[in-house]
């Protein structure tokens, strides 16, 4: 899996089993897109989920996933389901080979496909970017934004989510809450490998997780971030 280094640009993810195919997508997609997004190149779903998992935890926004649809293990429409349940918000499009038109017009209803492109995808500036250009401006008009602020995921009426949040606000750390009951706070939670057993779960902006943590932990979390 190859990533550039900014966490918090928004993010074009691309996902190939062929290192071929999966180097010139990502190759055309920097060269249009690079200098506004971050492009994530995945070489199989199975890496693809876990850079989407580590984004989600990040607090880094996902605009466009771009997919192949063979791929062994778990092809595109597979991936594309789960990467739906972490990232609902982004434009879903998928690669696919003449022969496979039908399985891609499928998958419109299966996982909410916004769109899909018959490889070869050359030129791309006829049949790439057109497609992204105008994805990529829904996304926008959508309202997504960096979560760059500590997340706290805990049960509603918990006296120690409580006593977390308070503990951030006395020391003027900015946070936003979810509840583990919320859509957006069981996704946090399944980004985080966690089955909400053990709450308060803390994430802290460069994506690092405390479960249950005591006032020590949080006191050493917050100095650590104020000196970097």
């Amino acid at each position: 899996m190859e990533q550039s280094a900014s966490p918090a640009r928004t993010v074009i993810l691309t996902v190939d089993d062929d290192p071929g195919v999966s180097r010139a997508v990502a190759r055309d997609l920097r060269r249009r897109y690079g200098e506004l997004y971050r492009i994530v190149r995945a070489e199989s779903g199975e890496s693809a989920l876990a850079a989407l998992r580590e984004l989600k935890l990040r607090g880094a926004p996902v605009a466009v996933i771009v997919a192949d649809y063979r791929m062994p293990e778990m092809d595109g429409i597979q991936f594309l389901e789960q990467a739906l349940d972490i990232h609902p918000g982004a434009r879903r499009v998928l690669l696919t080979a003449y022969a496979d038109t039908d399985a891609a017009i499928d998958a419109i209803n299966v996982v909410d496909l916004d769109h899909y492109l018959l490889k070869p995808w050359e030129p791309p500036e006829e049949k790439l970017y057109s497609v992204l250009d105008d994805l990529l401006l829904a996304w926008r008009a959508s309202g997504h934004r960096p979560v760059t602020v500590t997340r706290v995921v805990g049960h509603r009426w918990s006296a120690r989510s409580s006593a977390v949040r308070e503990f951030l606000a006395r020391n003027q750390v900015p946070h936003r809450w979810y509840s583990s009951e919320d859509p957006e706070g069981r996704r946090l939670l399944s980004a985080a490998g966690q089955e909400g057993l053990r709450l308060p779960l803390v994430i802290v902006p460069d994506g690092t997780t405390l479960v249950e943590p005591v006032d020590q932990e949080l006191t050493d979390r917050a100095r650590r971030q104020e000196a970097s």
